[in-house]
């Protein structure tokens, strides 16, 4: 019954292509496009956060920057939840991880007001790709403006 049930799974889901040759590349930019998109408008600010963090985390230029923002805002329309980015990142080393909570928080505040539902994600982000909490708690103070 089983077996029947996973074949016909199977026939209904469709093949999964890769977005990009990169896929932590737009996985990221995806979660941060997910910060600044939380209540539903994104503002200049978070979008000048998100290119700036970018830029940092993926060592690239501005003009690229600008293009993944674009295709974060598509990724993130056509996705179902979190997991469909965090699932992309599993091999990610721990700096790396820890470098993208920060980058989360850096576009939350962007806009120097905090949402409620913006650090939820970032909460559920963290715990998807096993960032501890005191590291979690750690990149939100470092972020938060003075």
């Amino acid at each position: 019954m089983i077996a029947k049930i996973k074949e016909f799974l199977n026939t209904i889901r469709e093949p999964v292509e890769p977005e990009s040759s990169d896929d932590h590349t737009v996985a990221i930019v995806s979660l941060l496009c997910e910060v600044c998109n939380a209540n539903h408008n994104i503002s200049e600010e978070e979008q000048a956060a998100v290119e700036r963090t970018l830029c940092k985390l993926l060592l690239i230029g501005n003009d690229k920057a600008k293009e993944l923002l674009e295709i974060g805002k598509q990724q993130i329309k056509s996705s179902n939840s979190l997991f469909d980015f965090t699932s992309q990142l599993g091999d990610l080393d721990h700096p790396t991880r820890i470098k993208l909570i920060a980058a989360m928080w850096e576009v939350a505040y962007s806009d120097n007001h905090l949402d409620p539902i913006e650090e939820s994600i970032i909460r559920k982000v963290a715990r998807l790709i096993y960032v501890e909490h005191n590291e979690f708690i750690r990149t939100k103070l470092a972020a938060m403006p003075s």
